[in-house]
């Protein structure tokens, strides 16, 4: 514990106050990123296979062998798929279908934000270092008078620098990983949109041994 607390006085010592802010920061968004991956996970996110064979059961007109393979879907977006195939044909219940798969969007990404205002802040949190170390290295060469040492203006110089260098650090894995996070959720948008609309409209309207039944009764009239 000493040693840590020794680490962090060295820290604050060579960098200041805005790198320790950026080290906490650093620590809350990693935190942030492991949870996000850990609720993606958890929900089913990408993995949809059991819901896309249901649909295309669905569409189809396969509803028995649709509602089998939703019931072995993980996916979030089970509940959804299931309340459209069960749901009236009118315009109120294709709203409340949109509202429920909104809700589930807006749980999966709870945290993006903060993700995206510490990708634009961090750096500037690191230029605001720098300009702090800059003053004060300059304030340290009027201080020397005539005696002027270069190495007093250098050493300040790139202690002030490396604000901006952590502050970069913090934000270019948090940009990277935030911009998967969002493709990700556009991607689940347009596979949510399109079986919400298949279940609601799909080809074909009857079972598939109804429809059968329907072709042979029609060819045994015919003859």
């Amino acid at each position: 514990m000493n040693a840590l607390t020794e680490q962090f006085a060295s820290v604050a010592a060579l960098g200041g106050p805005v790198v320790l802010l950026l080290i906490a920061i650093s620590v809350v968004t990693l935190s942030v990123i492991l949870y996000k991956f850990w609720q993606f996970w958890s929900s089913g996110v990408g993995r949809h296979s059991a819901l896309r064979r249901a649909v295309a059961a669905w569409d189809a007109g396969d509803r028995a062998l649709a509602r089998r393979e939703l019931k072995t879907s993980k996916s979030y977006l089970a509940p959804v798929i299931a309340m459209a195939f069960d749901a009236p044909d009118d315009r109120a219940a294709d709203t409340r279908l949109e509202a429920e798969a909104e809700t589930r969007f807006a749980r999966l990404e709870r945290g993006l934000r903060f993700l995206d205002a510490v990708a634009q802040l961090a750096p500037l949190l690191g230029l605001f270092g720098t300009v702090l170390g800059m003053i004060d290295a300059f304030q340290s060469l009027q201080d020397a008078g005539s005696q002027v040492d270069p190495s007093i203006l250098a050493g300040g110089i790139w202690v002030a620098l490396l604000t901006t260098a952590a502050g970069l650090a913090v934000a270019m894995p948090t940009a990277l990983v935030l911009t998967w996070f969002e493709g990700r959720m556009e991607a689940e948008r347009v596979l949510a949109e399109r079986a919400i609309s298949t279940a609601r409209a799909p080809f074909g309207r009857l079972d598939a041994p109804s429809a059968a039944r329907s072709s042979s009764g029609l060819s045994s009239v015919h003859a």
